[in-house]
């Protein structure tokens, strides 16, 4: 009997031919030797089939045929690959043909992919099948994975989310799009001097349309507001330092209305009156000293939200376009798989990441660092880590350079080549010691007025010289080196408590409250990672628990959706995105009828839903009952709704920060 290997794509399964040393003819659509068949999937195969199909006269859109909740769902081979489906087919159920191993993407989605094929194609429960679980297509990990292969079955939990996940963004696709476009398409088209209009809606892009919506709509309602602060320059060591004056507790100003908050006031004239009273003696005692030092940890490891976010900020580019580049090192066995939400590594390849680093000394930006890394030995502390925690990983651990497959290197186009360093740069810099930081703060009096001081100076570098990128320093933001000079520093440290100081004058800074940003492509992303709020605090990205909106293999994809749908404008050079008038009047559509979609936490809650069921936290009856129920009161509430004509005011007030459509104009016959 053979054993039948089968994969995501054709290029993994050449991977998977060669580790095997399967050396037999490659025929149409798959690889044979004496005792080994390799065959491979071109994505999906299959796919779940129109509402048509079900019925006929479903293809006609009807608000009286919905909601469409089938009983049972019908799936169908995709045309433009249906010959390597009936290759895939005959192979699968060869009677030569004993054990199948399963080596899609080890993930929901490639999960899915074997599934409806193993479905479509019948495949008889007597063959042993078992799943491959890889991280990497190393040939060290490929033979790994299937020495370790599973009995498929103890999948069958994640199986049933993949399927869910399919189900329910099919059911919301098609009943929620349907019944808004049959309800509000004419006051949209007509708007808009279209000819026709589908409102397309989804679970998760409708969320992310939302949240884009919201951001640009606090843009434009935010005033600003200025405020004034107060700052005195102070004599040391041949030069100034600057100290801010505030208004605490003892200060005359304490609590006032005069002030827009501690270190400002709303207007110039009372900064001015403050000045006059400070500058009358141009003296300030020294009141308190504190000295304390500060580590600063290497960040956690790479998720491929993490990853998105920075080649976004570092690149330009997008993160449909980091993903590409991220599977193309993946692909060429230099990097783990991308499609990740852990930041961690698992115990088990802790134990064996001297392996991953040794790679590393052939490549010569990060030769130094390796052969360090490996001479002190600080690798074999790193299970004590944070960077370590087998609690933090679902499905993979974090993006990390494989150390093999560097003969492709030379051949990587720039930006393949760039975000490889930083993979690996990210991935060195976890067995360096944390950089110091000296931090001096000084709190001055002058007459029962305060003024504050911060001093923060470098004292090792610790893993900051890995982060300074060949194509341009990685400046750390922290690092206020050279704001003064070392004399001017090392006097300050000197400072005690009563020390009196000279001050060499007052002045004023005017400031103004800022508007909130707009997302770029990589911000969104981590906004959707943690369900609809920006967190831009790298630690405290890391404490957040709970699934967010969508997941790391679908977040890119979503945001392309939303750009070719024309409700999103995606600036190529800046990555900076921002609605259309077209997104904002389908966003008040779905604020009019189905509001609930816009709300990210929701959202985030069936994705969290979908995790549960992967878990068998819950059965998938359970989550389907909820997802009907669901369907079913947000559809027959949207059929009850007559208010389309209060629409008209919202759309006016989008379009005035829109350029105005133009009529069209009818073309001479």
């Amino acid at each position: 009997m053979k054993n039948l290997y089968i994969a995501e794509k054709p290029s993994v399964a050449r991977e998977f031919a060669k580790a095997l040393k399967i050396n037999g003819g490659s025929k149409n659509g798959y690889i044979e030797s004496e005792d080994s068949v390799v065959t491979w999937c071109v994505g999906h195969l299959v796919t779940m089939s129109y509402p048509e199909v079900y019925d006929p006269a479903l293809k006609k859109w009807s608000v009286e045929t919905l909601p469409f909740l089938p009983e049972e769902f019908k799936y169908e081979v995709i045309e433009g690959v249906s010959k390597q489906f009936d290759i895939v087919k005959g192979l699968l159920n060869r009677e030569d043909v004993g054990c199948i191993y399963i080596c899609t993407d080890s993930g929901r989605e490639g999960e899915y992919i074997y599934r409806l094929v193993d479905q479509m194609a019948q495949v008889p429960d007597t063959k042993q099948k078992k799943r491959v679980w890889i991280d990497s297509q190393t040939e060290e990990e490929i033979l790994r994975g299937i020495r370790e292969a599973k009995d498929m079955h103890e999948y069958d939990n994640l199986s049933d989310s993949a399927y869910l996940r399919a189900k329910e963004d099919y059911l919301m696709g098609i009943n929620f799009s349907r019944i808004l476009t049959l309800k509000y398409s004419y006051p949209v088209k007509t708007y808009l001097n279209k000819d026709r209009c589908v409102i397309s809606v989804g679970r998760v892009m409708t969320c992310v349309l939302g949240m884009i919506v919201r951001r640009e709509r606090e843009i434009r309602q935010f005033v600003k507001t200025p405020f004034y602060r107060v700052i005195g320059n102070i004599a040391l060591a041949d030069g100034t330092f600057e100290a801010e004056w505030k208004a605490v507790e003892g200060s005359r100003c304490y609590n006032s209305p005069l002030l827009y908050k501690e270190n400002g006031f709303k207007e110039e004239k009372d900064a001015k009156a403050l000045i006059e009273q400070l500058s009358a003696d141009m003296h300030v005692t020294i009141d308190k000293v504190e000295k304390k030092k500060e580590n600063k940890n290497a960040p956690l490891l790479y998720n491929l939200a993490e990853l998105q976010n920075d080649c976004s900020r570092l690149f330009k580019i997008s993160p449909d376009q980091t993903l590409q580049v991220v599977q193309e090192l993946y692909e060429k066995k230099m990097v783990t798989y991308p499609r990740t939400d852990a930041r961690v590594l698992s115990t088990a390849v802790s134990k064996e990441i001297y392996k991953n680093i040794s790679g590393l000394r052939n490549i010569p930006a990060m030769k130094e660092f390796a052969q360090h890394i490996l001479d002190s030995g600080s690798y074999k502390g790193i299970a004590k880590t944070r960077y370590v925690n087998d609690k933090q990983i679902t499905d993979h651990y974090a993006i990390i350079p494989t150390g093999q497959g560097l003969n492709a290197f030379g051949g990587l186009h720039d930006t393949a080549k760039k975000v490889y360093e930083v993979i690996v740069r990210r991935f060195l810099s976890i067995f360096y010691p944390p950089a110091v930081y000296q931090k001096l703060g000084l709190t001055l009096d002058r007459g029962g007025e305060k003024l504050f001081a911060n001093f923060k100076v470098l004292v090792d570098p610790g893993y900051l010289p890995i982060t300074n990128y060949s194509f341009g320093k990685q400046k750390d933001k922290e690092d206020e080196e050279g704001k003064y000079s070392k004399e001017m520093v090392e006097a300050a440290m000197q400072l005690k408590k009563g020390i009196q100081l000279s001050v060499n004058g007052f002045d004023i800074k005017e400031g103004e409250t800022s508007p909130p940003k707009r997302y770029s492509s990589g911000t969104l992303i981590l906004a959707m990672e943690n369900a609809g709020q920006l967190i831009e605090d790298e630690e405290l990205r890391a404490h957040i628990k709970g699934s967010g909106i969508g997941t790391s293999a679908t977040r890119a994809e979503i945001i392309k959706k939303l750009v070719n749908n024309k409700y999103l404008d995606l600036n190529k050079k800046t990555q900076i995105i921002t609605p259309t008038l077209m997104g904002e009047m389908i966003h008040d559509v779905v604020a009019f009828s189905i509001q609930s979609l816009l709300n990210p936490e929701l959202t985030a809650s069936w994705e969290k839903g979908l995790s549960y069921v992967a878990e068998g936290s819950i059965t998938k009856e359970e989550y389907m009952e909820k997802l009907e129920k669901f369907i079913r009161q947000r559809t027959d509430a949207v059929k009850g709704l007559n208010n389309q004509y209060q629409l008209r005011a919202y759309f006016d007030y989008a379009a005035q920060f829109y350029k105005k459509p133009t009529t069209k104009k009818k073309t001479k016959k």
